[in-house]
């Protein structure tokens, strides 16, 4: 064993983590073996194996966890049971008339599935291959129409029923439910502002975004109101499944997550799209995300066990806590380091590294807990649109069809507006907290 200060603990475990990920190693391989080299080098093996064995061991018994392969399940199925491709339709009817008309079906769709999937990799998948297409064929410009699809699609992860909620939750100590809740308005002030921005820019710049022609569009009947309000039953019934019953008490989230698959059941039943075919697929689909999402959490939750222990928590706790200007300059020292760690790891180990490391810190620095971990929350939105990790990009680059000549650079110029919205909406949401905190706080029932 080797005498090591925890200052220079922290600096090798935190360095290492950022060394190795650039190395294109997965992270969890990453996280792990600098948790277990780190903790042999300064307790010795047996306080190692104790500390990593128990860690792992408790992670396995939280029952919260329960909800990942659940909403997981529930997501997949849907993303194969027919509703999304109408839905995409209906929308595109009845708003493509509008300067930006298809950027903006783009987010109310992207918004839709967020409130219905949950996984990011999906979203962005069926967006661009619904939407990509036509807004490019009808000469929309490639930044605005790939900027349009990332942020939209990357909404998943904030609007609920968000895996990532599922997973911060019980790491913060706080109720999923409440969690889901406090996500509802930030994620449709996002949804709103993204709106917003698309009309402007079209409407300063028609060429961005051009209005169907007149004779390509059908007049707003009420066979077309019908068929519109048709399709968007489906998706609301479901929300109404899992949000309503949290939100009114009838179930914590994680049964409600069983109520939301059996609902992704029966609408599949419904489209005629159920078959063994599709469960299998769901099953070993569901079984590669948790398994993912397990593995992960068990090793990122031994690095913090081995982080905390060699004394390195209380090093960023009093380097947080001595930044100059007071609580709210600490606040922005958070945020900062969570932004530039979603430069370069997935948000998965972002929150399993920094939240039980971080969570005391803001108690202790005054501020609400729900709205701390709902602002980073909002915050890990755009580690899915910064290079160079930036997910939500390259399932983009690699969905798009060859032939749309779509661009890196394209991409990561249409998605610079969007990630500078969200820090609009960041600072929104810290003038005005109740965004976040209100609906939470009308809850009724269990919310665990």
């Amino acid at each position: 064993m080797i005498e090591l200060s925890a200052e220079l603990v922290a600096f090798l475990m935190l360095g290492g983590v950022l060394t190795l990920v650039l190395t294109g190693f997965p992270i969890a391989f990453v996280i792990g073996s600098v948790a277990f080299i780190v903790g042999l080098l300064i307790f010795g093996p047996t306080t190692t194996y104790h500390i990593l064995y128990s860690r792992i061991y408790d992670l396995s018994l939280n029952y919260p966890y329960l909800a990942v392969p659940l909403f997981t399940f529930m997501g997949v199925v849907l993303q194969h049971s027919g509703i999304t491709k109408e839905l995409y339709e209906s929308l595109y009817d009845s708003l493509g008339g509008l300067k930006g008309g298809l950027a903006v079906v783009t987010i109310v769709f992207g918004t839709i599935l967020a409130a219905c999937l949950g996984v990011i990799a999906a979203s962005v998948t069926i967006l661009t291959l619904i939407a990509l297409s036509p807004m490019l064929s009808r000469g929309y410009n490639k930044p605005l129409a790939a900027g349009t699809i990332v942020a939209s699609g990357t909404l998943g992860i904030l609007i609920p029923p968000s895996i990532m909620l599922v997973v911060y939750g019980p790491q913060a100590g706080i109720s999923i439910g409440q969690m889901f809740m406090g996500a509802v308005f930030p994620g449709l002030i996002l949804s709103g502002l993204y709106i917003i921005y698309v009309l402007l820019r079209c409407y300063i710049n028609p060429d961005l975004g051009p209005a169907l022609p007149s004779d390509q569009r059908t007049p707003m009947k009420i066979k077309k109101v019908v068929k519109l309000i048709k399709s968007l039953m489906p998706p609301v019934l479901l929300i109404m499944a899992v949000l309503g019953t949290i939100f009114s008490g009838i179930a914590p989230p994680t049964e409600a997550a069983a109520v939301g698959c059996l609902a992704s059941l029966l609408l599949a039943v419904a489209y005629r799209k159920f078959n063994w075919s599709l469960v299998k697929h769901a099953s070993i689909e569901t079984l590669r995300v948790s398994a993912f999402v397990v593995m992960i959490a068990a090793l990122c939750y031994a690095f913090v066990g081995i982080f905390m222990s060699a004394g390195s928590g209380d090093v960023v706790s009093d380097m947080i806590m001595a930044v100059p200007g007071g609580k709210w300059a600490s606040f922005a020292m958070i945020m900062l380091i969570v932004f530039l760690l979603g430069l370069f790891i997935e948000w998965i180990g972002i929150v399993f590294i920094i939240v039980p490391i971080f969570s005391p810190i803001l108690e202790a620095l005054g501020f609400n807990p729900l709205w701390a971990g709902m602002m980073i929350c909002i915050n890990l939105q755009m580690a899915f649109q910064t290079p160079p990790m930036a997910m939500s990009i390259f399932v983009l680059k690699g969905t798009a069809p060859r032939e749309l000549n779509l661009t890196m650079s394209d991409i990561i110029k249409g998605v610079i507006p969007f990630v500078l919205i969200i820090m609009f909406t960041l600072l929104i949401c810290t003038i005005f907290p109740g965004i976040i905190t209100w609906l939470p706080e009308t809850m009724i029932g269990p919310s665990h």
